[in-house]
């Protein structure tokens, strides 16, 4: 019957016309994951699930954002205070 991303992508095309509107790239991804074997397949979508679940909170943060902003609730930020905490975050041991 085809390993299980195969069978996942024959059933989102059939079923709400996918193919249509889907890039290219993607498109290609699909084709080219749907030869992994199927362990690498799960992973690979769970992978591609996690990063779209990230992508859907950013763009809900900044919603929230622009909102605030429009509000009025937005303050000035000393640019280099910013740039200190980040490369804080993100200093490696």
């Amino acid at each position: 019957m085809g390993p299980p991303l195969t069978q996942a992508y024959r059933a989102c095309k059939q079923r709400f016309g996918i193919m249509q509107a889907m890039v290219r790239t993607l498109e290609i991804a699909i084709s080219k994951a749907a030869e992994l074997p199927e362990a690498a397949q799960e992973q690979l979508g769970r992978e591609i699930l996690e990063r779209i679940d990230s992508l859907a909170e950013l763009r809900a943060a900044l919603e929230v954002g622009v909102r605030q902003l429009d509000a009025g609730e937005g303050k000035e930020l000393d640019i280099e205070e910013v740039i200190k905490r980040a490369r804080a975050a993100h200093a490696k041991g």
